[in-house]
């Protein structure tokens, strides 16, 4: 269970939705923002994955690739955008995640 044991104002803004499941609620998305996750590669399968666990709520996320990001990443590797040909993997990628959800590490 979350160290706070609950939520930020903003949290419950965010996660309203998966509040209001049944069968989900406050308790399993406490374990999300307790739960961590190693992305091995932030290409094509590294990039929704991150993107989408990180607005889930997964409170740790871990990201391994050493490649950087080229033009022909873009068409498939949808986390990255053409401001970030050059840059790492890793950065770009976490750039993204943060953006959709701040809270995450």
């Amino acid at each position: 269970m979350s160290e706070s044991g609950s939520l930020t104002s903003l949290e419950q803004a965010h996660y309203s939705r998966h509040l209001k499941l049944k069968g989900f609620g406050l308790e399993k998305q406490l374990c999300l923002k307790d739960a961590k996750v190693l992305l091995v590669g932030a290409g094509g399968l590294g990039c929704p994955a991150g993107l989408y666990l990180a607005a889930a709520g997964v409170g740790t996320l871990g990201v391994v690739d050493f490649d950087q990001v080229e033009r022909s990443n873009l068409q498939r590797q949808i986390a990255h955008g053409v401001d970030d040909i050059g840059q790492p993997k890793v950065e770009s990628l976490i750039a993204a995640m943060r953006a959709i959800n701040p809270t995450v590490t």
